[in-house]
This record gives C-alpha cells, sequence and structure tokens, in this order.
C-alpha cells in the first residue's frame, strides 16, 4: 500500500497573495509601522524573490525590525488576528478542495515555506495543516530575532529541512508530492516524485516539460 505525502509551498501556492506581505501591509496598518517607504522596500525585495535573487538575511532584517521590542505573545495575537481577517479569505478554492480530499483519505500534509515559522504555523494550523514548516529564527528574552535558527527553508534549503522532517518521522513515504508556484522552489520540484506547478512563475514554467510535473490553474 503506497503512502503518498503532499507538500505544499504556502504563498500563491495554497493562498492567492504572498502571506509576509499582507503581514506587512498589517503591521503598517495597526501604526506598528510608522515608516512611510516601508511597503514600497517590502514592494522591492519581493520582487527580487520572484526572480530568485533575494538575499534572505537582508529580508529579515528589514522585516524583523519593527517587532525588536514586541514580546513573543503580542506578536503571535497579532500573527493570529492578521490570518483570521486578511489572510483566510484569500485561499484558493482548489487548495480548500484538496485539502479536504486528503484528510477525508488520511493522507499526511506538510507545508514548507520561506515565510518566518510563526507565521507559517499560523496559517497552517487554520488551513487544517498543523505540520508547517517555516524558517525558524532565534529567539531572545521572549522576543524572536532576525537571526536565522539552523537551515533556512528557502531555495535549496527546502530540500534540507523536508528531508530533515522526514528522517524524524516514525513512517516511511513511498512518494512525494509538491505543490508550488515559484523559482525559488526548483530544487524540491526536482526532488519530488511528483511536481505540481500552481499558476506557475514564468521561469518555473520555463523548466515544466519534465516527468511527473503537472501545471495547474487555480482561482
Amino acid at each position: 500500500m503506497s503512502t503518498p505525502l503532499y507538500v505544499f509551498d504556502m504563498d500563491e501556492t495554497l493562498i492567492n497573495a504572498d502571506c509576509a506581505m499582507i503581514w506587512n501591509e498589517f503591521l503598517v496598518e495597526k501604526g506598528i509601522v510608522a515608516d512611510a517607504g516601508f511597503i514600497a522596500e517590502d514592494q522591492r525585495l519581493m520582487g527580487l524573490y520572484a526572480e530568485g535573487k533575494l538575499d534572505m538575511e537582508d529580508y529579515l532584517n528589514f522585516s524583523m525590525a519593527p517587532l525588536a521590542d514586541m514580546p513573543k505573545a503580542d506578536v503571535d495575537a497579532l500573527v493570529a488576528e492578521c490570518v483570521e481577517s486578511h489572510i483566510l479569505a484569500q485561499q484558493f478554492n482548489q487548495s480548500k478542495t484538496l485539502i479536504t480530499q486528503l484528510k477525508r483519505d488520511n493522507i499526511d500534509m506538510v507545508i514548507i515555506s520561506a515565510s518566518v515559522t510563526f507565521l507559517v504555523q499560523a496559517v497552517g494550523r487554520r488551513l487544517g495543516i498543523p505540520v508547517a514548516l517555516g524558517i525558524d529564527l532565534v529567539e531572545s528574552n521572549n522576543h524572536y530575532t532576525s537571526q536565522i535558527l539552523g537551515v533556512p527553508s528557502y531555495r535549496e534549503g527546502k530540500v534540507i529541512r523536508l528531508n530533515q522532517w522526514l528522517a524524524a518521522q516514525d513512517k516511511d513515504y513511498s512518494e512525494v508530492h509538491f505543490f508550488t508556484d515559484s523559482i525559488n522552489d526548483l530544487a524540491l520540484c526536482e526532488h519530488a516524485d511528483f511536481a505540481y506547478l500552481v499558476n506557475p512563475c514564468p521561469k518555473l514554467k520555463a523548466h515544466a516539460d519534465q516527468p511527473n510535473w503537472t501545471i495547474l490553474s487555480w482561482d
């Protein structure tokens, strides 16, 4: 009997938006960020991400700066509010249907995202996927820092993080099915047994002519 594992990128794959960008806009909306240029800089950095050129340390130094003096519990409460009020409504209809079907069939699912763990896990819980891997951050005095802990789940790091997770499980999976939109996930697409490209970016779409790769149009 086969034991498949379904692995999902989060932003622009399960959610028809970038959750980190929604989160940063939420921080401005809440008055936590007062810098008038914050959103423009976020958009510039996300443009680099889309091209596969983002320096993750630079991005985290930028995006975590507004939270430097905020206790973890306060950050987590804001994240939960943001997910409920701004993110859940952006879920692709097809991802809702697929998650429901996989849960009904008792098939394991994992989210692996290049967003920070506290955001990825909050979204994953509400989508019904409690196993959610993101970029872990060093914590200091009950605060999140911008320093990466361990291997970041970004580009080739996603393959490493997934393999680390698999090694810690008490079951063997017969095949890995991976869903993503981004060229940053090319390595994990190639590593998986089956890849599903959800509204893929042009750079990823250019690689799509491979066995067991499928292009999906979700809305």
